[in-house]
């Protein structure tokens, strides 16, 4: 049998453009990005049998690290699946005749795509549960007095730094903020 596994990615939050070219017999797709609770990859894998085959978009849609990938192929291997990997080309019985060099790109590109995966899913979620995401905003009394104690030149950066807890690339950053807003108005 053909198996389709779709899964949410930062490219494609739906999964509509996974899988669209393949005539497949079962279609599964996960309800979310999150590494964790793949209960849909583990119910394929389950239902799979030997020479059956899975599509899946790219190596991203299935694996969230290169340990997860590895325990999927040993699987695959081990119950004689084949996984077809569409946007690379590639599936879980070959891999085309490259240099180490393209292997090596290949692999930094792909970890990076899992980082940056792993990342965006993460902080989507916890903004969902209303956790603050990013770097907290300074306080607006602070930064007036850090721009009045600049402004002054009686000041050295420490001083600024010392008296508000600013310091210097982010006073710099606020500074270049509110000169390209002065200058819009």
């Amino acid at each position: 049998m053909n198996y389709g596994y779709i899964r949410p990615t930062v490219a494609d939050p739906k999964g509509e453009l996974q899988v669209v070219d393949v005539k497949c017999d079962k279609l599964f797709q996960e309800p979310h990005g999150l590494a964790k609770k793949r209960k849909v990859l583990e119910q394929v894998l389950m239902l799979a049998q030997k020479n059956d085959k899975i599509y899946v978009q790219n190596i991203e849609v299935l694996a969230d690290s290169f340990q997860q990938l590895l325990d999927v192929l040993r699987l695959a291997e081990r119950d004689q699946i084949c996984i077809h990997f569409i946007d690379e080309q590639l599936t879980s019985h070959s891999l085309l005749p490259k240099s180490l060099l393209e292997i090596t790109t290949f692999f930094t590109q792909l970890q990076a795509t899992f980082s940056r995966h792993s990342a965006i899913f993460s902080a989507q979620a916890a903004k969902e549960q209303g956790k603050t995401i990013g770097r907290p905003k300074k306080s607006d009394e602070k930064l007036q007095l850090a721009f009045q104690m600049y402004e002054e030149k009686d000041f050295t950066l420490f001083d600024i730094k010392e008296a508000t807890g600013i310091s210097k690339s982010t006073l710099y950053r606020y500074l270049d903020q509110r000169a390209s807003h002065e200058k819009k108005e």
